[in-house]
């Protein structure tokens, strides 16, 4: 089942599965509700009338993207080797039980498939990060995910982990999309991820990895995330990277940026 949002001529719209659910129905309504009964819910509230107009980011602009980060050992290498101060951090994190988890973006500031990322004008050094969103519910079940893209700026981190806000979070940081695909955590426990950025029509850098090669589990990191802290509208979860470029890489503006997690594509140019 896959649930898209749609911009139309009275507004923003949500469907399943390419069927429009009735106006009104949000993600942050159905979110309330526990994971058997959204899946049943859905299913009743299909009206057979076809979605169309552009898609959107499938979010609710009142709710909010997290994210984690060094739940690879590519991720945990790439910041090391960035990190002008505190290469050890990294480790440490990595190894740790509690995860590194920061807020990344609102979702009325995040883009959707065909729209533009942006890298910071004060930075050299900028990357995609391609991760699996996990989609979590106010009691904190995973309910299904997204591709994500997860926009940072390298060396402002690698200056200083305290800048991690500053190279996370600006506007054009954050893509998600193009749907959100319900699934179980345990069938989301080896999806293949892709990465391809193309420039002038070339590819100019590919990668791919699998969730299967994270250290820490879904569960785990959604259950760090709802420790402390109420989603009445549920949340959307960014679990790290596992493909990072080299680092004499950067991306520039027009730049294309695929992120392929799990049969979802996610596309965006960078502006």
């Amino acid at each position: 089942m896959d649930l898209t949002r749609h911009n139309t001529a009275t507004g923003p719209r949500w469907a399943v599965d390419g069927q429009y659910l009735p106006a009104g129905i949000t993600l942050a309504g159905l979110l309330a509700l526990p994971a058997p009964a959204l899946v049943d819910l859905l299913g009743q509230l299909a009206s057979g009338e076809p979605a169309g107009g552009d898609l959107l980011a499938p979010i609710d602009p009142v709710q909010e993207v997290w994210g984690c980060g060094v739940t690879y050992l590519r991720s945990r290498d790439a910041r090391k080797a960035e990190s002008e101060t505190s290469g050890d951090v990294y480790q440490q994190v990595y190894d740790a039980e509690r995860p590194e988890v920061f807020f990344k973006q609102v979702g009325w500031r995040t883009v959707g498939r065909g729209q533009s990322v942006r890298i910071r004008a004060d930075t050299t050094w900028n990357v995609p990060e391609p991760e699996l969103v996990l989609v979590i519910n106010a009691a904190g079940e995973i309910v299904g995910y997204t591709a994500g893209n997860d926009m940072s700026s390298r060396d402002i981190e690698g200056q200083n982990p305290l800048y991690l806000p500053q190279a996370k979070t600006y506007d054009g940081s954050c893509a998600v999309g193009p749907a959100i695909r319900l699934a179980s955590a345990e069938e989301l426990a080896d999806l293949s991820i892709q990465l391809e950025i193309r420039r002038g029509g070339a590819v100019v850098f590919a990668g791919d990895t699998a969730t299967s090669r994270m250290k820490r589990t879904f569960p785990d990191l959604a259950a760090w995330l709802y420790r402390e802290l109420a989603f009445p509208y549920g949340s959307l979860l960014m679990t790290g990277t596992g493909i990072v470029p080299p680092d004499h890489f950067t991306l520039q503006r027009g730049d294309v940026i695929r992120v392929t997690i799990g049969g979802l594509g996610l596309e965006n140019a960078v502006g």
